[in-house]
């Protein structure tokens, strides 16, 4: 059991950060569950009455986008030990990088990278002080290779990816385990709740709206999404871990299009991927 240990959890009202609260608080965690609006909690609530656990969660607003939200819920904690991070606050903004506008691109970043480089700052601190704690990133197999219309994604996960891993080399010393988590295709609200379409790919002017529908058609019907438990498992399991590993690919889909981008040689590897997403035509 892990009751003298807690964790907080960024974007915990769906998805993974919802699974994950459940199962640390089940594990005997005290979970600090936070979300950008706490009108969204009831999901969460259900979920953790439902599974007995609901005394080890508490629920927190924390908009990963305002730094001086941030900064305020940090100091409101610094008295308090905390054992782990885990960011995992985000959006997908599918589109074409030809239809996607600054401002969505930028909003996509503000929230997948500035946002937990910001609440792990925040919170840096108070773990140089303890000199322990574990901080987990959600990325995605998505910060280590990029697809059609996930453009703006990749971006924010690829960013995260390179921070994360200077971090991890100025951390190790101090006692501050820093990791990434790059699950591949699973089922959770990415796709569908806490996905926001750029506007552009649901344009019928664009010059790319037969491709997108071709490209939606794929995303929503041919895509396996596997049982996310199998990630929050992972994530247990590394919050265990005095001396995990940088990176956690996870998914049969992670793992073989990883292998295939670097067995095939190029020109193959992406004749395959425009086949598949439908951008041949």
């Amino acid at each position: 059991m892990n009751s003298n240990r807690t964790v907080l959890i960024t974007g915990a009202s769906s998805g993974f950060g919802l699974l994950t609260t459940v199962t640390l608080a089940r594990r005997g965690w005290r979970v600090l569950a936070t979300m950008r609006d706490l009108a969204r909690r009831d999901r969460l609530e259900t979920a953790a009455r439902g599974a007995g656990v609901f005394d080890r969660v508490e629920f927190h607003p924390l908009d990963v986008t305002s730094p001086d939200q941030i900064a305020s819920f940090a100091a409101s904690l610094a008295d308090r030990p905390l054992h782990a991070l885990i960011n995992n606050a985000g959006f997908a903004l599918p589109g074409f990088a030809e239809d996607t506008t600054d401002a969505e691109l930028r909003h996509q970043l503000d929230t997948n990278f500035f946002g937990a480089a910001s609440v792990t700052r925040a919170f840096l601190p108070l773990l140089r002080r303890q000199g322990f704690g574990h901080i987990l990133m959600i990325s995605s197999v998505s910060g280590r290779m990029a697809f059609p219309g996930l453009g703006s994604y990749s971006a924010s996960k690829f960013a995260l990816e390179g921070w994360t891993e200077a971090l991890r080399f100025e951390m190790k010393p101090l006692g501050i385990q820093v990791v990434l988590v790059e699950p591949g295709s699973f089922d959770t609200d990415i796709w569908h709740r806490n996905a926001r379409p750029a506007a552009g790919l649901l344009d019928p002017a664009s010059p790319n709206a037969k491709r997108a529908s071709r490209w939606l058609d794929f995303i929503e019907h041919k895509v396996h999404r596997a049982d996310p438990q199998v990630v929050v498992d992972t994530i247990s399991r590394i919050l265990d871990n005095p001396h995990p590993r940088l990176r956690y690919l996870i998914g049969k889909d992670a793992h073989l299009g990883l292998m295939l981008r670097r067995l095939l040689p190029w020109r193959l590897f992406e004749s395959f991927i425009i086949k598949v997403s439908g951008m041949d035509r």
